[in-house]
């Protein structure tokens, strides 16, 4: 959504810069499902086992921790925003507006982490269609107040996201209060070695690909600024384009991701209660339909590649050019 706003208002540059503070997102992305699958894994084996009171303080230290990452993340970001923006890939002509964007996005961070790391532990409480408007009330608060807040450029855009993610946050906190399960108590809550190492091996997997993600992202940045600037395209076009390329994949990959997440409630419990065949048969429908998306996705693709970019704003016709080889 910030893509689509900022490319019409702002221009490549704005979009080179959502680009370049993508690995800030994707950090926070790989320990919000370290955190919130491992969390909602050991919530569920330890239910499958009958291990009630066991499982409750998975739910209370994957929250705590995911907020507490999510400050030092803040911190980080706002404290070394110039050498991080820079060891990213940013030109100096998309400084300025990567900065006046993570100047606003990064206090959104703790928000975010227990927003969407949280709605794993709601889905594990047997709630998918709450975590599911969760997420869905943040995402129309975004589109609505990023229409209204454009006109502010970057910080604009950005503003319109936090408050989404505050909005979010605000849910999963009230549906914490409500656990449909147990009550979640004080003693829940404190961090304990044994639950965050356990959380963190079961989530682990999810936490590592998104990490080798955001190292992709930045060598790739790095080598765009690079090779750009000694083409006829520049420094700046590359990295824009890159990024429109990346939200578009990441749209379908979500579907993918979705369909995978939602197999872990039922995967979980069913390998704690020993019900192995019941595993299979979710997985192997789970590989079917990822299946049919990712086809379908590469098609479109394909076929479609300079109508895709479009959405995203206007360019030269080289923008759009490398765009589309990128795309396909």
């Amino acid at each position: 959504v910030d893509q689509f706003f900022i490319g019409r208002t702002v221009g490549e540059l704005g979009n080179a810069a959502t680009n370049i503070a993508f690995p800030l997102t994707t950090m926070c992305l790989a320990a919000m499902l370290a955190l919130g699958i491992g969390g909602a894994a050991g919530f569920n084996l330890n239910m499958g086992a009958g291990n009630k009171k066991k499982a409750m303080y998975f739910i209370g230290n994957a929250l705590t921790v995911m907020f507490g990452v999510g400050v030092v993340i803040a911190l980080i970001s706002l404290f070394f925003m110039e050498p991080l923006l820079k060891f990213f890939g940013s030109p100096d002509s998309v400084l300025p507006y990567a900065k006046e964007y993570v100047g606003v996005v990064a206090f959104g961070f703790p928000f975010v982490m227990v927003a969407n790391g949280g709605s794993h532990l709601v889905r594990a409480d047997g709630s998918p269609k709450f975590s599911m408007y969760c997420n869905l009330a943040g995402a129309i608060i975004n589109v609505i107040l990023d229409y209204l807040f454009v006109m502010r450029g970057m910080s604009g855009a950005a503003l319109a996201t936090v408050i989404g993610q505050i909005v979010s946050f605000m849910m999963v906190v009230w549906y914490m209060r409500h656990y449909k399960t147990a009550k979640i108590e004080r003693k829940h809550l404190i961090p304990c070695k044994e639950f965050v190492f356990r959380t963190l091996h079961l989530g682990m997997a999810q936490g590592i690909n998104q990490l080798a993600m955001m190292i992709v992202q930045i060598v790739m940045n790095q080598s765009l600024k690079y090779y750009g600037g000694l083409s006829i395209y520049g420094a700046s076009i590359p990295i824009a384009c890159a990024g429109i390329i990346m939200k578009v994949n990441q749209l379908y990959f979500s579907i993918c991701i979705g369909v995978a997440q939602g197999i872990q409630p039922i995967a979980s419990f069913n390998t704690g209660a020993g019900n192995y065949d019941r595993v299979k048969k979710t997985y192997k429908i789970a590989v079917t339909c990822n299946t049919v998306v990712s086809t379908i996705a590469f098609l479109i693709f394909q076929l479609f590649p300079r109508q895709i970019i479009g959405i995203f704003g206007s360019g030269s016709n080289e923008y759009f050019m490398f765009a589309e080889k990128f795309l396909r």
